[in-house]
């Protein structure tokens, strides 16, 4: 039956082999278990519900995946997706998570809209390439940047920054960690990332920096950010910039990563990715479960190429995928020991186990800036604006706004405007009577 639904012998493949890819995929992407809760709980969300809405959302839409779509695709909440959730919009703006969540609750409906038109591939080739990559690249860099801040290597001190207290032992115990992930990596050992950051747990306890609280536990309650979102507040707020990154974000993720794993698992043939719409639609629909249980972006993940690599062609991968990420919520000691800040003894917070994760992820986009034409000024400034803006500013929706009002510009005042198409002169406009009123 199994074999009949999922078209094992068409996709050239097996249950055993499938298996195996599933597992691959979600050690590769478990990171994001220990990652979302200690990131969005900086936001004022509640670490367990925060971890439970993260394992649920990444459950339910990497098994629509598999049984609507049929492609061996894991879906979990986006890294980028959830910096700019906290760090620019919550903290950055003082919005509400509450009202937060109802601005991706809104984008997810924008997410439903565009895929059944079939008109948010046209929307993603829209954008310049170069503009892609460089905003990218500065999402790579930004998440380098907090992850560098979070480990204390670097603190805030001086004229801006400065080096942290590398013999203070929280900070020793990042340094430890980056070693050992980068290490791991350099071996291509699967799930390096989880990996290095079990390792690090393990060594910070018996240093004498963690607190060892357990493997399984108790589920903790969702309650605290179940339906909390806030729709008519997001409106009222007016942030719809917000709303309008969080839509460009995970258009650009979604696009990008069904390319990538397409052409990794041979999916595309002729230029042309089958039931693409159904990949387009499964994402769109992860993102507003995710909002409605109490979590970021829900997005599509580039790391399922490596269950692919193992064999991985079916729909079934991902079932296995979401079977394993509903386990996981019963790990919450395990999860909220690695996942907890710790208060140094200058009563700054620093997370010495996923503060090296988020450097290494970083590290990981940041390669995207390659596909900038460097050789056009017209092309290569605008998305080097963005690449540095979005670290400089610590916004993401700012970083974004100097690379299409910059292009925009450029493009104009060297009289190729020809190369200026509605989508990019609408955003660029959008954004230019942000800054000048600087209301939405």
């Amino acid at each position: 039956m199994l074999s009949k639904y999922f078209k094992f012998k068409e996709k050239g493949t097996d249950i055993k082999t499938e298996i195996i890819a599933g597992i691959t995929t979600f050690i590769t992407m478990a990171y994001i278990i220990f990652v979302q809760p200690a990131i969005l709980s900086q936001g004022g969300m509640d670490f367990g519900a925060v971890m439970v809405a993260t394992c649920l959302s990444s459950a339910i839409a990497t098994l629509i995946m598999g049984l609507y779509a049929n492609y061996p695709i894991a879906l979990a909440p986006g890294m980028g997706e959830n910096f700019y959730f906290v760090f620019t919009v919550i903290l950055g703006m003082g919005i509400a998570w509450q009202n937060v969540l109802g601005a991706v609750f809104i984008s997810g409906i924008l997410f439903i809209i565009l895929s059944i038109w079939r008109v948010r591939e046209k929307l993603v080739e829209s954008v310049p390439s170069s503009l892609q990559a460089g905003i990218a690249g500065g999402i790579g860099l930004f998440i380098t940047f907090i992850g560098m801040i979070q480990s204390g290597i670097v603190q805030k001190g001086g004229a801006i920054l400065t080096i942290g207290n590398l013999f203070q032992k929280e900070v020793i115990l990042s340094i430890i960690g980056l070693i050992i992930i980068t290490t791991l990596m350099g071996w291509r050992i699967k799930g390096n990332i989880l990996i290095g950051m079990i390792i690090t747990a393990i060594i910070g306890i018996f240093m004498g920096i963690i607190k060892y609280e357990g493997i399984i536990g108790k589920v903790p309650s969702i309650s605290p950010t179940f339906l909390k979102l806030d729709v008519v507040g997001a409106v009222k707020s007016g942030i719809f910039t917000v709303i309008f990154v969080f839509l460009f974000m995970d258009l650009f993720d979604t696009v990008g990563t069904a390319i990538g794993v397409g052409e990794a698992g041979g999916f595309i043939k002729n230029g042309k990715f089958p039931k693409v719409e159904r990949v387009l639609l499964s994402d769109a629909i992860g993102t507003l479960v995710g909002a409605i249980l109490g979590t970021s972006t829900v997005t599509s993940y580039i790391e399922s190429a490596s269950g692919i690599s193992v064999g991985g062609r079916t729909g079934f991968t991902s079932v296995i995928t979401a079977i394993l990420f509903l386990l996981s919520i019963f790990f919450y000691p395990f999860v909220k020991m690695i996942g907890t800040g710790i208060q140094n003894v200058s009563g700054i917070t620093l997370y010495p186990v996923t503060a090296p994760a988020l450097i290494i992820v970083g590290s990981l986009i940041i390669p995207t800036i390659k596909k900038i034409k460097w050789d056009d000024p017209t092309e290569s400034i605008p998305s080097f604006l963005s690449f540095v803006g979005i670290p400089f500013t610590y916004n993401i929706g700012e970083g974004i706004a100097f690379g299409f009002v910059s292009y925009f510009f450029l493009k104009l005042f060297t009289g190729r405007y020809k190369e200026l198409n509605p989508v990019v002169i609408i955003v660029a406009l959008a954004f230019i009577l942000r800054f000048i009123f600087l209301k939405i």
